[in-house]
């Protein structure tokens, strides 16, 4: 049972589900039609003896006949005669008619179980039941009012069997086209479970296309619809489009990580097959050497900035949150940065007082680190920069200006992506990673990052961070 497909098993529980409301149908329908001909019986017994009353007159003058024209059967009963029509002697729906005197005594007709009735009084106007031979029998007595008929009966008689051929009649229909009906339902049952879970089976075989052949490019296709399955569906090919895209970053990270750290392991190999080649003096060895430290402080740099990248996407969990004092978190940050005094820039910084936010002190300050050192990296020559923090509605703001090169418009998107630097020209001393970090600790924290900036006129980043994650006092 557990190796059969769903689709089987659903039509397995819908056939057997299906089969026991049939029968139980069958077995209502045999019982009130069981009832139905047992009603029939009675009732047509009833009427062909309230037929049959008419059927006998008294005579008291034998002429009488002559002048009526319409003799079937005559007998003599006390001072008259009585006349019988002959219809009288036929069944009718099985019916026997018999004509008895009070006391019991059998005059004209027929009564199929003379013996099992003889014991039953005359009752007028009342069906009863009797037991004979194995069957059940209905008998219905009819007193005779007429003139000259007084202390006649009729007493009609008829088989429970009389109904058996409608009952076999129902019986054979219902066996013949309950099963015909349950197995269509079956089949139907199973073309349209196949049909339902059709896009099941599509969305698995998607599913262990990608596995097998790793084409994360590749989508469900059910066509039109909103039901479940088209929703799932579409959850599916939302997350292999999220998939390919994590695919593809990591593929580049990774390409950008190996180019990265290519170059300062071929600076450190030259310089240590350079210095080996022959005997070299102190002053070389020495510039050799620092060469040497130079490119193992970058690879360590990088190493470094990969790894708490990584831990911030996988491992967010890791970093507890606590309450900070922004302002206070800023004035510091601020206070050791504006001692780089790079390219001759000045720092300055403005912060409101009272916000106190719940986030990783060690975050934050990696991410206002990033945010100015960029800042330096790409001021100009005697420039500013301006760090400021305020309130904004009922969120919070953190800006970075400076008046350096800018940023060209078609750049601006790309700059957050991880290897990428503006300018080429001054992006020795970095490794592409800080504007990323930028963005993904602004995610951790629920925040978000924009840029605003124009060729030429500097550069500001605004950090936005949503209500919820602090308190002004």
């Amino acid at each position: 049972m557990k190796s059969l497909p769903i689709r089987m098993k659903i039509t397995m529980w819908f056939t057997a589900a299906f089969l026991l409301v049939v029968s139980f149908a069958f077995f209502i329908v045999f019982l009130v039609h069981l009832q139905i001909v047992r009603k029939i019986v009675r009732d047509n017994l009833i009427e062909t003896v309230e037929d049959n009353v008419d059927e006998v007159e008294y005579y008291t003058n034998i002429e009488q006949f002559g002048r009526n024209n319409n003799t079937d059967y005559l007998r003599i009963y006390q001072d008259g005669y009585l006349e019988i029509d002959d219809d009288f002697l036929d069944r009718v729906n099985g019916v026997c008619t018999a004509l008895y005197s009070s006391d019991m005594a059998f005059l004209y007709g027929e009564n199929p179980i003379p013996r099992e009735s003889a014991g039953i009084g005359f009752c007028d106007s009342k069906v009863r039941q009797v037991k004979a031979g194995g069957y059940l029998y209905f008998i219905f007595d009819r007193k005779l009012t007429a003139k000259g008929l007084e202390g006649l009966w009729l007493r009609g008689v008829v088989s429970e069997t009389q109904g058996e051929d409608h009952m076999t009649d129902v019986l054979r229909l219902s066996l013949l086209f309950l099963p015909l009906l349950v197995v269509c339902s079956a089949l139907g049952g199973y073309l349209l479970t196949k049909k339902m879970l059709s896009p099941i089976q599509a969305i698995s075989e998607s599913a262990c296309g990608i596995g097998t052949g790793n084409d994360l490019g590749r989508r469900i296709v059910l066509g039109e619809g909103k039901d479940e399955l088209h929703q799932l569906a579409e959850s599916f090919n939302g997350m292999f489009t999220r998939l390919e895209k994590a695919f593809e970053t990591e593929r580049q990270f990774t390409s950008d990580a190996s180019h990265e750290l290519r170059t300062p392991v071929s600076v450190i190999l030259a310089q240590c097959e350079f210095s080996l080649e022959e005997p070299r003096s102190g002053e070389e060895y020495e510039r050799a050497l620092r060469t040497i430290l130079r490119q193992g402080r970058r690879m360590s740099r990088l190493i470094n900035d990969m790894l708490d990248f990584s831990r911030l996407e996988m491992r967010a969990d890791s970093f507890a949150c606590e309450e900070i004092d922004m302002a206070e978190l800023v004035e510091s940050a601020c206070t050791d940065l504006a001692f780089i005094r790079e390219h001759g820039i000045t720092l300055r910084w403005e912060a409101e007082r009272g916000i106190v936010f719940c986030g990783n002190r060690g975050l934050l300050t990696r991410l206002l680190t990033n945010l100015v050192n960029n800042a330096y990296r790409y001021g100009r020559e005697n420039g500013r920069i301006f760090v400021c923090l305020k309130r904004v509605g009922e969120g919070m703001e953190l800006s970075v200006s400076d008046d350096g090169i800018g940023i060209a418009e078609e750049e601006q998107e790309k700059i957050f992506r991880r290897f990428y630097q503006s300018d080429h020209s001054r992006c020795g001393t970095g490794a592409g990673l800080g504007l990323a970090m930028v963005e993904e600790i602004a995610k951790f924290h629920n925040g978000s990052v924009r840029v605003e900036s124009e060729p030429g006129k500097g550069s500001r980043f605004v950090l936005v961070f949503p209500a919820g994650c602090f308190k002004v006092d």
